[in-house]
């Protein structure tokens, strides 16, 4: 049947950040699921920066966006119809399913089951998802800070940011954030108690960097990369750990900003990539820690909301300029029984 389901595709590649031209917001077939496939309703979309370089076509991660493609995201979804034996109507998953309302997807598709009475269904997709997992395995695999080490985040203000200072100050490190603006800094250490955070679009920043941390930096969680990351390793400790996260620098641009590995091998520094996909083995162990901080409050988790699929393309804007304040989210639309 023609109609009934409203996506949103790309309309064309380029470099450069995101405008509403490269979209289209249009009302797609309703899908129905072949063998083996299920049929979901999205609930809550998450918006991901690492989209843009899909919508590029050169992200790992993800198959080349071809104009008219169905823009790439994960959901909170639930089973409409099911074709595979591991699920059936009425479940809750997290679903690599696209900017739309409904899909046909294979198993293969499903990251996750959702317990709808650990947290809000959103957090599924932020601090309980791939934001809070990705921050599981910079602290307890990749960097392991310790009591009284020093441990610097950028993007501190975001979702992958900000529970990654949480989670290492739980770990009893003081924890430093870099944000962009005078309100992020005060969401990032009022709220998330990071014990200080420099505002990066201050002239003195890496001034003020250097008096935050006083005894160097033992350990940096880099969401940025580019000259952010050659600036921060200036006041790295002999042997600091750096865990490559993302590098949005980069996203918008059609080459690489590049950095000077000499610094990096002066200080000995242990520089480790990080790609979630490693870690989803990792996820029951995740939230049995996580989801109980989450729902008594001690983790704490902010979220950009919007309503409406059609409002996903100037919030994938917003996300792409800096401009939102905590976990991209959009509720694609009230559920149909």
């Amino acid at each position: 049947m023609a109609g009934g389901n409203p996506q949103v595709v790309l309309k064309r590649q380029r470099d450069g950040v995101p405008v509403p031209e490269d979209f289209s917001f249009i009302d797609g077939p309703m899908p129905a699921p072949g063998p083996g496939q299920i049929l979901v309703r999205n609930i809550y979309l998450s918006l991901d920066m690492f989209v843009r370089k899909a919508m590029r076509g050169d992200h790992y991660g993800y198959d080349i966006l071809k104009p008219g493609d169905v823009i790439h995201g994960n959901n909170v979804a639930r089973v409409i119809r099911s074709n595979h034996a591991d699920y059936k109507p009425g479940d809750v998953i997290v679903v690599e399913s696209g900017w739309q309302h409904y899909a046909a997807v294979e198993a293969s598709k499903v990251v996750a089951f959702v317990d709808p009475m650990l947290a809000p269904l959103s957090t599924a997709v932020g601090a309980l998802g791939m934001p809070g997992l990705t921050a599981w395995a910079s602290v307890t695999h990749l960097i392991q800070p310790t009591l009284g080490s020093t441990f610097v985040v950028s993007a501190a203000a975001g979702p992958v940011g900000a529970v990654t200072g949480q989670l290492a100050k739980r770990a009893g490190a003081r924890v430093v954030g870099i944000a962009g603006s005078a309100e992020k800094c005060q969401l990032v250490t009022r709220t998330y108690g990071f014990d200080a955070c420099v505002n990066y679009k201050q002239a003195d920043w890496e001034d003020q960097l250097k008096a935050a941390c006083p005894d160097g930096i033992d350990g940096y969680h880099d969401n940025v990369g580019g000259t952010m990351l050659q600036a921060v390793c200036k006041q790295f400790n002999l042997y600091a750990t750096v865990a490559l996260c993302g590098r949005p620098n980069d996203y918008n641009a059609g080459g690489f900003t590049g950095i000077q590995m000499g610094p990096f091998i002066g200080k000995r520094a242990r520089v480790k990539g990080l790609v979630v996909y490693d870690y989803y083995g990792d996820r029951d162990t995740f939230l049995s820690v996580a989801g109980p901080l989450v729902r008594e409050g001690a983790l704490k988790v902010k979220e950009d909301h919007v309503s409406g699929l059609e409002n996903a393309i100037p919030h994938f804007i917003k996300l792409m300029k800096g401009e939102n304040i905590g976990k991209a989210i959009v509720a694609v639309g009230p559920e149909k029984a």
